[in-house]
């Protein structure tokens, strides 16, 4: 459920709120980009409250970590984006790739080497990534100048069950405790963004303190509760389901019905896609029926009642299903994920949608980025009212 850390707060905050999903976080560069692109000259950074989950939350901690220059931290995260190569993510070489399915393998079947984590990809290359790209200093800086309110980041713990989100910002901000998800001050750190990204089964957890931690998208109920109450009184979604209308969904879902059995990739493309994409789409649905029930109650009452304050949502998601794009750019995947992923049918058209969360490749993400920038520039006027500057030259 959806809840705001108090029942009315002035002056408006903005949030923004970055989902997970692999490699179709690179959507949420191209937004950002036609964002940076129509803030007038020198603004400072639209978002006090930044949000991130999965690959979200590296995009997040990006944007944190350049926060006293917006424009610049997009660039930054746009160039890396741009750039990106399968192998910088994860290790995609011969080697590499069947080391690995031999470890889970051995691990999984007969117990081999049980007290260490494995998966079904070498996440290794990712941290190398985050350390040469990151300062996690900015942060402070940023807070400290009061460019940034607070940033977060929230992943899985498997012993406790719980969604955690691990936040750092102003000494203000409380904890807080709600139903299989907490609030946790620290200083954010690489482990943290490795185990908000670790995608289950596919990348290994990732040990903080006494508990190993996955991706947070799983089980994360309400995944925009975290920016309310760090302070955010309306949220800005840059979503990566690429769900096409109603309409245009059952068209589609009518033209894949072959009457076979699911593949494994289909059937591992729902799976994370009921991961990544559902429970967001199920909050912003709460906080839209919240903002209507709260519209009808009296605005002294409204004032005295915790979780009615309306808090406005603005959604950006693709306008074409990211599977299709997809498709489209699977020969740029190595040739030995290729093999490994062609048995489970992610190479096939219709189990594209597995490779749309892992496709880390130049065409893909560039084809992305094109797309949420022309989506974003499409809602500039809703984009310019959201953060209330009408004025922007449109």
């Amino acid at each position: 459920m959806t809840d705001s850390a108090s029942p009315q707060q002035s002056p408006a905050v903005t949030g923004l709120i970055l989902s997970g999903g692999g490699a179709r976080a690179a959507y949420q560069v191209g937004v950002l980009a036609a964002i940076a692109e129509l803030l007038p000259e020198g603004a400072e950074n639209p978002f006090p409250v930044i949000v991130g989950t999965s690959a979200g939350a590296i995009n997040a901690v990006g944007l944190a970590c350049g926060a006293l220059s917006f424009t610049g931290a997009v660039e930054r995260l746009t160039q890396v984006w741009k750039g990106f190569r399968t192998g910088q993510v994860y290790r995609a070489d011969w080697p590499g790739v069947f080391s690995q399915a031999f470890k889970f393998l051995g691990h999984s079947l007969l117990g081999l080497g049980k007290r260490e984590p494995v998966a079904l990809l070498d996440s290794t290359p990712l941290r190398y990534l985050l350390e040469r790209e990151l300062d996690l200093s900015g942060i402070a800086a940023a807070v400290r100048r009061r460019n940034l309110r607070a940033v977060a980041v929230t992943a899985f713990g498997y012993e406790s069950g719980q969604a955690v989100t691990f936040y750092q910002g102003r000494a203000t901000i409380d904890p807080w405790l709600r139903h299989r998800r907490i609030g946790v001050p620290t200083r954010l750190q690489i482990e943290h963004l490795l185990a908000s990204s670790a995608i289950p089964l596919l990348f290994r957890p990732v040990k903080i303190l006494r508990e190993y931690f996955g991706d947070g998208a799983v089980r994360q109920q309400a995944p925009i509760s975290p920016a309310l109450h760090l302070g955010a009184n309306r949220v800005l979604v840059i979503g990566v389901s690429g769900n096409p209308t109603v309409g245009g969904a059952n068209e589609q879902v009518a033209a894949y019905r072959t009457g076979q059995p699911p593949s494994l990739a289909q059937v591992g493309i729902h799976l994370l896609n009921s991961t990544f994409i559902d429970s967001l789409e199920g909050d912003i649905e709460l906080l839209h029926r919240i903002n209507f029930l709260s519209a009808l109650v009296p605005e002294e009452a409204r004032r005295a009642t915790l979780g009615l304050a309306p808090v406005d949502v603005l959604l950006i998601s693709p306008s074409r299903p990211l599977d299709e794009i997809a498709a489209q750019y699977r020969h740029e995947l190595p040739r030995a994920l290729r093999l490994f992923l062609r048995g489970p049918g992610a190479t096939k058209a219709s189990g594209a949608g597995v490779l749309s969360y892992l496709l880390f490749e130049p065409g893909y993400c560039n084809a992305l980025i094109e797309l949420g920038y022309r989506d974003a520039m499409e809602k500039r006027a809703e984009i310019a009212r959201f953060l209330g500057m009408e004025d922007w030259s449109l």
